[in-house]
């Protein structure tokens, strides 16, 4: 029992984690917390459900649905963040509009997909396999090893490439990387569309452990990602990963020694005492101003 609650919860932690990487992406180059990024991770859940029912199969599907959220972060910025950041705003109009937003992508997939719940197909569901004595189902194994390979994908770019140098470059200081030839808004623009695909990955997944799919599935997904961010240090990729496994065992044992009432509570609680501890998380940089 220990053992499948452990796996449990470190398959529901990775997947928080690439939806956690999405905030730290965006804040550690806008210093903004991006509260539409729950919305967006259920849009790209109802759209990957939608393609799986066109028969595109489950692969190109979620292909598709990755590449159409990644997109939708994109206008997400342009139409709505960057007018504000040419006009010099300040940070909470930007924090309030991220918040209106996510209200509008829910209530647009209410109008476009219903706002009943609606079944999503189990991913590679090829039985169980006995590790330790324990049974696991074979849909945790596949969210588990694609979440690790997908986090260490995000990990080599954001480190060993280019577009990563210029990312890192940007998040530093924003002036000086423009004056050393960075096209600034190419690397938002790219950033945000890294953090939209991510959150589609993570809710198709998602969808596929529970099986179901709903307008307002991004709200507690989104701020339990958020806890793990923020617990990990905001704007901290390896961070955001440790957060999310830590807030994922944690809500797995809560469900199953406390009961499914508490699961939620649990993640919140943990996030509390840590901050009253370490108020920049356990692994954030001192001098970060969160906003």
């Amino acid at each position: 029992m220990f053992l499948e609650q452990l796996i449990n919860g470190i398959t529901l932690g990775m997947v928080y984690a690439l939806i956690a990487v999405g905030y730290s992406l965006v804040f550690g180059i806008l210093r903004l917390v991006n509260f539409s990024h729950g919305s967006v991770y259920a849009f790209g859940a109802h759209f990957a459900l939608l393609f799986i029912s066109m028969n595109l199969g489950v692969i190109p599907a979620i292909a598709l649905s990755v590449i159409l959220t990644g997109v939708l972060g994109v206008l997400i910025d342009k139409s709505a963040l960057q007018p504000l950041r040419s006009k010099k705003s300040k940070p909470i109009a930007a924090l309030i509009t991220t918040i209106g937003i996510s209200y509008i992508i829910q209530n647009l997939l209410m109008i476009g997909f219903g706002s009943q719940t609606k079944f999503f197909p189990k991913l590679f569901d090829y039985g169980t396999v006995n590790i330790l004595g324990s049974q696991i189902g074979t849909t945790q194994l596949f969210i588990f090893l694609v979440s690790l390979v997908l986090l260490s994908v995000l990990t080599y770019i954001i480190r060993f490439t280019r577009v990563g140098l210029a990312m890192r470059a940007v998040e530093q200081n924003q002036k000086a990387a423009h004056l050393m030839g960075i096209d600034v808004n190419k690397v938002i623009t790219f950033t945000f569309f890294l953090g939209g695909a991510s959150a589609a990955i993570a809710g198709s997944l998602i969808s596929g452990y529970y099986q179901m799919v709903y307008a307002g599935m991004g709200f507690m997904a989104g701020m339990k990602a958020f806890s793990a961010a923020v617990l990990g240090g905001i704007g901290v990729l390896y961070g955001s990963i440790f957060g999310g496994v830590v807030v994922g065992i944690s809500e797995s044992f809560a469900a199953t020694y406390l009961g499914g009432s508490y699961r939620d509570a649990v993640a919140f609680v943990i996030l509390i005492l840590v901050l009253l501890v370490r108020p920049n998380g356990l692994f954030g940089k001192k001098g970060i101003t969160k906003v």
